[in-house]
Formats: C-alpha cells, sequence, structure tokens
C-alpha cells in the first residue's frame, strides 16, 4: 500500500488548527448546543473530506480510521492545552466557555498535552505501520496502556470529583471517542504477534542464570520498592491515617488532597493495576518461557507513562491552588522518586521488547503443545 493514504491523515489532522480558528471565530453564540453541533459538523467534513482523499487507496484495516479520527482530535486537545495557558489566542475560547469544567483543571491540562504530542505520535506511527502493511502491535499496545489509564481516570475523576454533577452534552462527544477507542484496544489486541527468535538462541537464553543476568536482576530489586511505593501511596490517597501516610501528604505530594479527585484515583487504579502487575513481572523475570511478558510490559509502561506525566505535571502547575502544590523545598526529591518510578518500567519494557528470548518457548515445545 502507498504511503500517500498516511500523509494525506496527516495533513488532514492539520487542518484541524484553521477549522478551530474558523469555528472560534463564526461562533457566536453561547451555547452549548451551538458548540456540540459545531463539533459534529467538524467532524463530519473532515470524515468527507478524509474519505475522497484517500478514495483511490482505501486502507482495509478500520483501525487506520480510528487512528486518523483520533489524531485529528489530539491536534484539538494540543490547542486546548495551549490556549488554557495562554500561549495561543482565539481558536477554542468558544469550546473553553462552555466545556465541563474537568478539562480546565490542571489535570485537564496535562491530559490535554499528552493527548496533542505523545497519543498523536502514536496515532501516525500506527497509521504509517498500516499504510505500510507493517505490524503496529507494539506501538498499539503501548498506546492502549495509556489510553486506559487516561479515560479510567478522567471519567473516574469527572464522577466522584468536586464537578461530579457538572456534565453537560460536550460529554457526550468524549464518551463517543471514549467508545471507539476502546474498540480500538481490541483490534490492537487481536493482532498477531511477530516476534521470531531461533530455538538455540531461546534455549541458549533460558539456560542463563539470574547472576549472568545483572540487567534482570537490576529490574528484580526495582520491583520491589516500587510495589512498596505503589501500595504505600494507595493507602495515602484512601487517607489512611499512620503517621508516615500522613507526614507524606503534607510535605512531599499534597496533590493528593486535591477536591478534584484526579489524584486520588489515579493513585487507586495504580495501586489495583501495577500493583499486582509488579508481582506478575517478578514472576516472568525469574521463570523463563512467559511468553505474555513483552507484551504486559508494554502495556504498563504506556500506562505508568501517561499517569506520572500527569501527576507530576498536576502537582506543580498553576493551576493547582497553591495548598495543594508541592513544596518548593521538597521539589527535588518529588519529582527525583516520581521520574524514576515512570522511567524504570520503560527500560524494562525496552528490554523485554528488544531481547525477547528469555520470555519465549523453543519452537520444539510449541509444536510438541
Amino acid at each position: 500500500m502507498s504511503a500517500s493514504a498516511g500523509t494525506g491523515v496527516f495533513v488532514l489532522s492539520l487542518t484541524s488548527i484553521p477549522v478551530c480558528y474558523l469555528f472560534n471565530s463564526l461562533i457566536y453564540s453561547n451555547s452549548a448546543d451551538a458548540s456540540f453541533n459545531a463539533g459534529c459538523a467538524t467532524v463530519v467534513i473532515l470524515a468527507v473530506s478524509a474519505c475522497f482523499m484517500i478514495q483511490r487507496k482505501a486502507p482495509v484495516d478500520p483501525l487506520f480510521y480510528v487512528c486518523a479520527v483520533n489524531a485529528l482530535l489530539s491536534v484539538v486537545n494540543l490547542i486546548i492545552g495551549l490556549e488554557q495557558d495562554n500561549i495561543i489566542d482565539g481558536f477554542v475560547t468558544f469550546y473553553l466557555k462552555e466545556a465541563n469544567p474537568h478539562i480546565k483543571t490542571a489535570h485537564g491540562h496535562m491530559i490535554s498535552y499528552w493527548d496533542g504530542c505523545v497519543h498523536y505520535l502514536m496515532y501516525l506511527l500506527m497509521i504509517a505501520a498500516i499504510a505500510w502493511g507493517d505490524s503496529y502491535r507494539a506501538i498499539g499496545l503501548y498506546w492502549v496502556g495509556s489510553f486506559l489509564m487516561r479515560a479510567i481516570t478522567y471519567i473516574l475523576g469527572n464522577a466522584v470529583g468536586k464537578d461530579g454533577t457538572q456534565i453537560g452534552p460536550l460529554f457526550i462527544l468524549h464518551m463517543l471517542y471514549v467508545s471507539m477507542s476502546v474498540w480500538a484496544c481490541f483490534r490492537v489486541f487481536n493482532q498477531p504477534s511477530t516476534r521470531v527468535v531461533q530455538s538455540t538462541r531461546v534455549q541458549e537464553a533460558q539456560r542463563t542464570s539470574l547472576s549472568c543476568r545483572p540487567l534482570d536482576l537490576f529490574f528484580i530489586i526495582y520491583l520491589i520498592p516500587a510495589l512498596t511505593f505503589c501500595v504505600f501511596r494507595g493507602l495515602v490517597a484512601l487517607d489512611c491515617s499512620s503517621r508516615w501516610c500522613q507526614d507524606y501528604i503534607q510535605h512531599y505530594e499534597p496533590y493528593l488532597k486535591d477536591p478534584s479527585a484526579y489524584p486520588k484515583v489515579q493513585m487507586l487504579v495504580s495501586m489495583l493495576y501495577s500493583g499486582p502487575y509488579y508481582i506478575i513481572a517478578l514472576y516472568g523475570l525469574l521463570v523463563p518461557g512467559c511468553e505474555w511478558m513483552p507484551d504486559l510490559t508494554l502495556i504498563h509502561s504506556g500506562a505508568i507513562a501517561q499517569a506520572q506525566f500527569s501527576h507530576i505535571g498536576a502537582s506543580i502547575h498553576t493551576r493547582t491552588p497553591f495548598s495543594y502544590r508541592v513544596p518548593a523545598d521538597r521539589q527535588t526529591v518529588f519529582l527525583l522518586i516520581n521520574v524514576l518510578y515512570g522511567l524504570v518500567p520503560q527500560a524494562l519494557c525496552y528490554r523485554c521488547s528488544t531481547s525477547p528470548a528469555f520470555f519465549l518457548r523453543p519452537t520444539t515445545d510449541k509444536k510438541g503443545e
């Protein structure tokens, strides 16, 4: 398949910039219905334009079109984040006046930037892979973890936070986006794995003792305090009365008390999601032949990257009330711990994805089964 379809989607996603500016200039009403109708009209117009651009060599994979729409929305999210920070003006003023108050929080800012930069890049990579007929399973699984963490935290935070009752018609559009993306997650899961390693390399890697695998030993040592830290922050979010928990939330992460509820929800989701993962990953690093390990690390690394980016950014963002921001004298410790907590899983994911021999089963074993 030619790359013209992928190029067309890239160009199409950038048209959201003048389209946002045009609609912002045309809409003079302050009603939510006008914003809702304008958003629907924009999606329809751009969808029709996309069909004309790729009608000669239309991709067969329906995920291509989902990524195309999501790439367009990612650029819009980036515009929203930039305008809320007063970096640009006059592009989505009409939307911000009628938008749900959740998007105006510090957490909403961070997910706007994450969608507009990281998710946008992942959509373009998946579109390019589909256009060239290559596998997109690896980048797709990373996106699945990132998207699920973002969606679960945002939706639950909206429901239980201080603005839980202020959900307007624009939230319906967001739920349609979530539903479409959840379908894309299942589509990614159904893609066949392209991981192929010679049987002799697999057997050689699995005969290597842990003492001869210093990198794996480092990850095993890391996973134990990471599990402890994950459970500890979950207990802090649950208002544990322990003196250690109270001191931590007061001196290091007061953002966990933010009434928007996003940080609490995120810590609880991380405890229920990352906690079991760390135990399973320990098993996968110790016992050879765990074929699910590379895929699992891809999903988790995407989730933890999104979670830590949003949490770190929101903890020090000016939209967060001053009393809930990280104290200036504790920011170094806060950043060091949280950045390491987010980066080491990326290194583990890279190790499992680039050198998967230890986690695979020899070909003879598969044939025997």
